[in-house]
């Protein structure tokens, strides 16, 4: 279980022959938040405070997703990306965690808190 741009990498570029990837025909649609942390920035003075403001506008630009998608990273614009470099990733159902658990409070609650469906699957019997 990885990261899909971990996965890719790995076989595309480190360990060429060495794994196969498995791709599952339903996925959890991932999607780390990204965020100027005022607090922190701040301190750093107004220049930062501008540089973080201009990388985080930048992480969605045309040139950037077609990097990101170069380096194995799905790109959340594919129509900003190469083709080539597009065809790497699979097709997949991507869900997300509010459709099929009814949010990340509700999938806590019943997957993960003491006696949930994981502490079922996972603790011996």
């Amino acid at each position: 279980l990885a990261w899909e741009n971990e996965a890719l990498l790995a076989v595309n570029k480190l360990s060429k022959g060495e794994f196969d990837i498995v791709v599952p025909s339903i996925s959890i649609l991932a999607e780390p938040p990204v965020t100027v942390v005022n607090g922190n920035v701040e301190k750093k003075g107004a220049a930062a405070v501008e540089a973080a403001e201009a990388y985080l506008e930048y992480l969605y630009s045309p040139v950037a997703q077609k990097l990101a998608a170069k380096h194995y990273y799905r790109p959340v614009f594919g129509h900003f990306a190469n083709k080539e470099d597009l065809k790497r990733f699979p097709n997949v159902t991507r869900v997300t965690v509010q459709d099929v658990f009814g949010g990340w409070q509700k999938a806590q609650k019943t997957h993960f808190n003491d006696g949930g469906v994981f502490d079922a699957i996972y603790l011996p019997q």
